[in-house]
Parts: C-alpha cells; sequence; structure tokens
C-alpha cells in the first residue's frame, strides 16, 4: 500500500491535470488561429500568383501587338518618305526638261 495515493494527493494530481489540460486546450486554439492565418495567406498568395502569371501573358500578347504596329508603322514612314521621294525626282526631272528643251531651243534644233 505504499504506492497508494492520499485522496488528497489525487485531487491536487488531478486539479494539476486539468489545469494542464486546460493550458494544452488554449495553446491548441492558439496554433489553430494561426493556422488558419497562415491557410488564408497561403491562398491569398495562390491568388496573386495566378493573378501575375495572367498579367505576364497579358504584357506578351501586347508586346507582339506593339510589335505588329512598330512595323506597320514603319512602313507608312516610309511610304511617306518614298512619296517625297517621287515628287522631288518628278520635279527634278521636269526642271532638267526645261534646262534642256530651252537650250535646245536657243541653240535652234
Amino acid at each position: 500500500m505504499e504506492d497508494m495515493m492520499t485522496k488528497a494527493q489525487h485531487e491536487e494530481f488531478a486539479k494539476l491535470m486539468k489545469s494542464e489540460n486546460e493550458r494544452l486546450a488554449d495553446e491548441n486554439k492558439r496554433q489553430n488561429k494561426r493556422l488558419d492565418s497562415l491557410e488564408n495567406t497561403v491562398r491569398q498568395i495562390g491568388s496573386l500568383t495566378a493573378s501575375v502569371q495572367e498579367l505576364a501573358s497579358s504584357m506578351k500578347s501586347m508586346l507582339k501587338e506593339q510589335e505588329k504596329q512598330g512595323r506597320r508603322l514603319e512602313t507608312l514612314e516610309g511610304r511617306d518618305g518614298e512619296m517625297w521621294r517621287k515628287i522631288i525626282s518628278h520635279i527634278a526631272t521636269t526642271i532638267v526638261g526645261i534646262v534642256v528643251g530651252y537650250i535646245f531651243l536657243k541653240l535652234g534644233m
């Protein structure tokens, strides 16, 4: 009977176990709140990652469109320059023709 506890010892032990169980329950509640917060953060990061991927895809398509528009703009700008070169060429040819015609007229040919 030496291994037996007294009723007072048992009640003290039960009281300690109850307080320990309450402490563990409180710690579990805190840990559960932290886990919930962490899970929410992970969901938000996942959503942000998906948004960034979508943005990157949009940026790629915008870059392709911008490159295509750049090529079209160069073509249009080249047309204006080409048109002015043709006009100047025609004017120069006309002036040279008038001068040559005037010279031939003076020479009597």
